[in-house]
């Protein structure tokens, strides 16, 4: 009888974090039909890897204190921004920022990594470079607000 609670209860654990994991459309399924940057603007992709090791933390990420999306495992989101300064942040029990300026026509990485917290996990943002980036994109998926196709 333990045995088999234990079997349901990692059954539920393990489903438990599968569901917290990006489902989404793959970026290098819909990079032909993203929507163009406009004139004076630039944009910022925010991205996290498909490691299970802090699964269940997927806080908000906020842009200049508006939230723009959530960390989640295998995911990414983007969003297009006037050229400026930027301050991104994601918080858990601790607030993790990290400034940057945005050019206009300039795209901008954003990685969110999960870290281990004092009580509980937290998320630590960091500029990505471009190459390495694009690499793992290809593998990531959409997590953002739908997007509109640019016209073909």
């Amino acid at each position: 009888m333990k045995r088999v609670a234990r079997m349901m209860f990692a059954a539920v654990a393990v489903t438990s974090l599968l569901a917290g994991c990006a489902s989404g459309v793959k970026h290098s399924e819909m990079a032909a039909s993203m929507p163009t940057v406009k004139t004076g603007e630039g944009r910022v992709y925010f991205m996290r890897s498909a490691s299970m090791f802090g699964a269940a933390i997927q806080p908000d990420i906020r842009l200049n204190n508006e939230v723009v999306g959530e960390s989640k495992p295998g995911g990414f989101f983007f969003v297009d921004r006037p050229a400026g300064k930027y301050v991104a942040s994601a918080a858990t029990e601790t607030e993790k920022t990290l400034s940057f300026v945005l050019d206009a026509g300039e795209t901008k990485y954003v990685r969110s990594s999960p870290s281990m917290g004092l009580m509980v996990g937290r998320v630590v943002l960091e500029l990505e470079t471009p190459e390495k980036a694009k690499e793992e994109l290809s593998s990531l998926s959409y997590t953002g607000t739908p997007v509109k196709t640019a016209a073909k």
